[in-house]
């Protein structure tokens, strides 16, 4: 059986992509910062396959490290890693943006994708097998007003995954993205600062992506035969033609 590290596991496409993983004796390592949500998700997982739980946040670097480097045995081998964690703060121009939120989506979506990875992969270069996904966005594909800092730290991740793929393949390890339109999660929520009215708007008049369709796609992909690597994926509900197109109807 493989094993699979899924960070951001405690909610939205990290939490359905645990859930589809274990449905296919994938065992899995969830990563999170909310403890109570990942003893929640263990207990029902492991009814399936075998869970171990990693309470960190991936901005948090020497956590990251101890964390990762303390899995026991049974665990210490992963297989595919799913860096799904990170989150959008505020929605500004660069003028009026506040730099909390900037440090905030740097860290989490650059820099602790980058930790994880750097975590993951001694072990996946000794097996000389691994494949890892990193969830990045439409906003990594291009930008759009308001949205500067963040499309950066996408941008940045679609970039990083391009280089890990070349910096890997010598060591047969498949490197791809996976990048989403819109996804009714609580990504909107985090980004207005709980505002939900204001987040529930963004998701009116249309039907969005569910977070059960991006981890059935993440399982299509993770689940290919070795030669096959699906490098890059946009995925947008049928509404959407780009980030700023959105056909609703009230």
């Amino acid at each position: 059986m493989k094993t699979a590290l899924i960070t951001g596991a405690t909610s939205g496409i990290g939490k359905s992509t645990a859930i589809e993983f274990s449905k296919h004796n994938i065992n899995l390592v969830l990563c999170g910062r909310r403890l109570d949500r990942l003893e929640a998700l263990q207990n029902e997982l492991s009814k399936r396959v075998k869970v171990h739980m990693l309470s960190f946040d991936v901005s948090d670097k020497e956590k990251v490290f101890s964390s990762i480097n303390s899995l026991p045995d049974l665990f210490g081998s992963i297989d595919i890693l799913i860096n799904n964690a990170g989150n959008a703060h505020g929605l500004d121009t660069i003028q009026d943006g506040d730099i909390d939120d900037w440090d905030a989506m740097i860290d989490s979506n650059v820099k602790g994708l980058l930790y994880v990875a750097k975590a993951v992969l001694p072990k996946m270069i000794e097996q000389q097998s691994g494949h890892i996904i990193n969830i990045g966005s439409t906003a990594g594909k291009e930008v759009y007003q308001k949205g500067n800092v963040y499309c950066g730290t996408k941008h940045a991740v679609d970039a990083i995954t391009k280089g890990m793929r070349i910096d890997l393949i010598e060591h047969g390890i498949k490197v791809g993205a996976l990048h989403p339109g819109l996804v009714e999660t609580e990504f909107s929520n985090v980004r207005f600062k709980g505002d939900d009215k204001r987040a529930d708007d963004v998701y009116k008049g249309f039907d969005p992506l569910t977070p059960n369709d991006i981890a059935d796609i993440i399982t299509f992909v993770v689940t290919r035969p070795y030669h096959i690597n699906i490098a890059d994926l946009v995925v947008l509900p049928s509404a959407q033609a780009n980030s700023t197109l959105i056909k609703k109807s009230f």
